[in-house]
């Protein structure tokens, strides 16, 4: 069973699902077509926490979550959240880090698969050369995130 809610941010509104144990399973700029019931009052301690990121007063996230994917995703997963509040890292930088040099291409498309946006920190991933890369939110929510942070693109 899967349990939903929208959290408005001022980038958009943000579509939540939580599994069964509790455990948030996707925070998205994109609905999905996933069978889920409706429970706002669950989802109060993870919407406080957006609202105090997105007022620049939290830097990490304290909510219990679970990944879905590959076992090469959930390992580029869990490098994005080694990527500090206000710092980037490039995905050839995530490939050698996690034992894959020269496997940028496949980290971009695990990063482009992460269902848990801003707690698992996707947006804060870039280029090589420097320059933004591509989002799934949008580019200009990515710019919109990394600002926050404290980054200039």
């Amino acid at each position: 069973m899967l349990y939903s809610d929208v959290y408005k941010s001022p980038i958009g509104s943000m579509y939540l699902l939580m599994n069964e144990k509790g455990e948030v399973v996707e925070i998205s700029f994109h609905r999905r077509d996933e069978k889920a019931e409706k429970r706002p009052g669950l989802f109060e301690g993870i919407k406080k926490q957006l609202s105090e990121y997105f007022d620049g007063r939290r830097k990490e996230f304290d909510i219990k979550f679970s990944f879905s994917g590959t076992d090469f995703q959930k390992k580029v997963w869990k490098a994005l959240l080694d990527i500090p509040y206000g710092k980037t890292e490039s995905y050839g930088s995530i490939a050698r880090r996690i034992g894959h040099p020269g496997a940028y291409r496949a980290i971009g498309t695990a990063v482009g698969k992460n269902r848990l946006g801003i707690v698992v920190p996707c947006h804060r991933v870039i280029k090589g050369d420097g320059s933004i890369g591509n989002y799934g939110g949008g580019v200009d929510r990515k710019e919109f995130l990394l600002k926050l942070e404290g980054l200039k693109f």
